[in-house]
């Protein structure tokens, strides 16, 4: 399939490889060249730390934990 850059350098994704890829509206896609290809690769929707957010239970506030580590605020 081809497909013809623009004025701007924007490129249409041809439907059947979006719908093969199941790239929707609003998808980010990362652009790379490898040998001399144009190579682009649809980002992940979350970083893989965000799985781990809410998984470990902590015995302490959000308030304890930032006054352990930056010490407690003193408000005059």
């Amino acid at each position: 399939m081809k497909a013809v850059v623009s004025e701007k350098g924007q490129v249409t994704i041809p439907k059947a490889i979006r719908d093969r890829l199941g790239i929707r509206p609003g998808q980010a896609i990362e652009f790379d060249v490898a040998d001399g290809a144009l190579v682009g690769r649809c980002v992940r929707k979350r970083d893989p730390l965000d799985e781990l957010y809410g998984r470990f239970p902590s015995a302490e506030t959000t308030d304890e934990f930032i006054d352990a580590l930056r010490g407690p605020v003193d408000i005059p």
